[in-house]
């Protein structure tokens, strides 16, 4: 076994070191190779080292660079040295932090993170919490706990009668929810389309006059950084009207409510924190291993209604068991690197990462300005929409940077133009990276012209 883990470690090691001189994006041939492993399993036992040599050799060409310095899409940040050490360190652990009982240190260091992170996003101190794989499930749970609290207030117990002739929900999205949310609000019984949809205004923000009268058992869900242009909807007016109504109001913050680790961008997310509940990811802008996502829920108590679950072979402690707050029972140990990731950092090593990469997206917007670009919107945050023209140039600009392997940026569509979508979530990300991509991106634009 020690052997085996020095040979990984070798390998890791070699392969985040020659990120930097490889395509961002696996070429060709490195993903033609990937046939090689489509074969049936074999029948004979295979040495472990013999496993690993042959996932290192096809495997580690057909990656996309995403733990690397240049990769700009999907909101995705790379992973912290001290976080990736953590995660490999929970691995050997192999803890499933379902219980106190089952793992002390798991449910410790959750415990702990939890504490922490209410602190550094400002969230109220007794929140309850739990560790999930996404902003997808964070949405799904926190959004649980709404269904629960706003049945439960005209008498209804969804957990043990169902959605079967229960009192109907209104939900309340802006325009520009985020698919997961949608998605969400299906796996729950709401409906994708069963939404009340609030128009937005230039850069996606909800406009809060528009959110009807609300009447009866409601949820209305708003943005915490939208994205496509970071932007944020306007929280204290969202949340006046909607609690008025004696609505719920969850945040989808699934990278910009870690805004509020900066004093320099706190007043984007001001009101944020009288909302109901929240949800965001760790492997966005803290920059942990994938997967990690987390849902915050103002009342536990209403959390654990929604996701409890009993059994005489489950023994309760004193201690926060996590298998009452989450959907999953058997998960990994997340709180590891999250503990890992923040005790790196401190508060001010985090303020810092959120600061420098806001203004690295700043300094990637002016660059390709002045290159003769259009930069849609406003770059508040972490994200800068580009258009290179019409639909169709657009496109070949966008497949050609991906080609070029200098960066990686994707396609989206914007309030019904098509753009490119550069997020610089990284804490490796440094300026010589950005001037280089923004040469890059210049230099396909010039070709397409």
């Amino acid at each position: 076994m020690r052997a085996l883990l020095k040979m990984t470690a070798e390998i890791a090691a070699r392969y985040l070191e020659n990120l930097e001189e490889r395509s961002v994006a696996p070429s060709s041939e490195a993903l033609a190779g990937l046939d090689e492993l489509d074969q049936p399993m074999p029948e004979l036992p295979m040495e472990a080292a013999r496993v690993l040599e042959r996932l290192d050799r096809i495997g580690s060409p057909a990656t996309m660079g995403m733990a690397g310095r240049r990769f700009f899409g999907f909101v995705i940040g790379g992973s912290l040295p001290a976080a990736l050490a953590a995660n490999w360190v929970a691995g050997a652990w192999d803890q499933c932090p379902s219980l106190f009982v089952a793992s002390p240190i798991g449910t410790v260091l959750e415990e702990i993170s939890l504490k922490w992170l209410l602190d550094i996003l400002q969230l109220p101190a007794t929140s309850g919490g739990a560790f999930v794989t996404g902003a997808t499930v964070a949405n799904f749970t926190a959004l649980a706990a709404a269904r629960h609290s706003v049945l439960a207030r005209v008498g209804w117990d969804v957990e043990a009668d169902g959605l079967f002739g229960a009192p109907p929900i209104t939900v309340v999205v802006g325009d520009e929810a985020h698919p997961s949310l949608f998605k969400a609000l299906g796996m729950l019984g709401m409906g994708r389309s069963r939404v009340v949809r609030i128009p937005v205004d230039g850069q996606g923000r909800m406009m809060a006059s528009q959110i009807p009268s609300l009447e009866g058992p409601a949820i209305v869900c708003m943005q915490a950084g939208n994205v496509n242009t970071g932007a944020f909807d306007p929280a204290p007016e969202i949340c006046a009207r909607a609690h008025a109504s004696g609505a719920w109001v969850h945040v989808d913050g699934a990278f910009g409510l870690w805004a509020t680790a900066s004093r320099q961008y706190q007043h984007l997310v001001e009101g944020v924190s009288v909302a109901d509940s929240w949800a965001t990811d760790a492997h966005k802008w803290l920059n942990v291993p994938y997967d990690s996502g987390l849902a915050f829920v103002r009342n536990p108590a209403t959390l654990k209604g929604a996701m409890s679950l009993e059994a005489a072979y489950l023994p309760q402690s004193p201690h926060r068991e996590p298998s009452q707050y989450s959907p999953e029972s058997s998960r990994r140990a997340r709180g590891v690197e999250i503990w890992a990731a923040l005790s790196s950092l401190g508060h001010s090593g985090l303020a810092e990462m959120i600061e420098r990469t806001c203004g690295l997206a700043q300094r990637f917007a002016e660059a390709l300005r002045q290159g003769g670009c259009e930069i849609l919107n406003e770059v508040a945050l972490n994200q800068v929409l580009v258009s290179f023209g019409d639909s169709a140039r657009t496109r070949r600009v966008i497949e050609r940077v991906q080609r070029d392997g200098t960066c990686w940026c994707g396609p989206t569509e914007w309030q019904g133009r098509t753009a490119m979508r550069i997020s610089v979530s990284s804490w490796a990300t440094r300026e010589e990276d950005i001037e280089r991509s923004a040469a890059a991106i210049l230099s396909a634009a010039a070709a397409e012209s």
